[in-house]
């Protein structure tokens, strides 16, 4: 999956103030076979585009003098209002493995867990893989409805990947596991013994109309 954005190569001469004020936010692209080259891009365009491709998806740029295909590799925003202050687009290399980070997304409900049999421990939410650019995932489904019993767990050698990706990592490793639900037992108060109170109580005032009497 590949998205295309459109870029412009940034004036040095133009204050980032006046850039932001007009809509746009600075960026930069770089890589290993990349010369870095400052851009401009329409913000509510990249903030659409960052939303869409998270930073495991193939971003095409163009406008500039050659097509460069990236990925999001840092956001700087705003800490008040969370507007995109800056990006950094990382150049990949075409037709070349890489390795990244992709999302894992959890689909399905669990039967273990609707029949309140036990708990779903989710213990990874992303994953390493090594593929070309133009294989890799936007993300990874994981699907709980294969896990009936306590002892049925998710490793990653069970995630479907498509052909030419390689996830990183011990096959045997676990992405999800089950485990027992826990019955909370509830303390019930002991009983009160009225009569006892009120005896105790009885006795009380016997002893102090003895005492007044002395």
């Amino acid at each position: 999956m590949t998205i295309k954005l459109a870029v412009t190569e940034r004036d040095e001469k133009t204050k980032i103030d006046t850039l932001r004020a007009n809509g746009q936010i600075p960026a930069v692209v770089y890589g290993p076979k990349q010369e870095s080259i400052a851009l401009v891009i329409d913000a509510k365009l990249f903030d659409k585009v960052r939303k869409e491709a998270g930073e495991s998806t193939i971003i095409e740029l163009e406008g500039l003098k050659t097509e460069v295909e990236v990925l999001i590799q840092d956001v700087e925003f705003n800490p008040v209002r969370q507007e995109v202050l800056h990006a950094d687009l990382y150049a990949v290399e075409k037709g070349k493995e890489m390795t990244t980070h992709v999302a894992l997304e959890f689909i399905g409900e669990a039967p273990v867990e609707a029949g309140k049999i036990g708990n779903v421990t989710k213990v990874l939410h992303e994953v390493n893989v090594t593929c070309k650019p133009a294989d890799l995932p936007s993300h990874i489904d994981v699907d709980l409805s294969s896990l009936v019993g306590l002892d049925d767990k998710i490793l990653l050698k069970d995630l479907p990947v498509g052909k030419g990706v390689k996830i990183e990592g011990d096959d045997e490793d676990p992405v999800v596991v089950v485990s027992a639900m826990r019955e909370e037992e509830e303390e019930e108060a002991p009983a009160l013994d009225m009569d006892a109170i009120e005896v105790e109580q009885k006795g009380k005032g016997e002893d102090e109309d003895e005492d007044k009497g002395e």
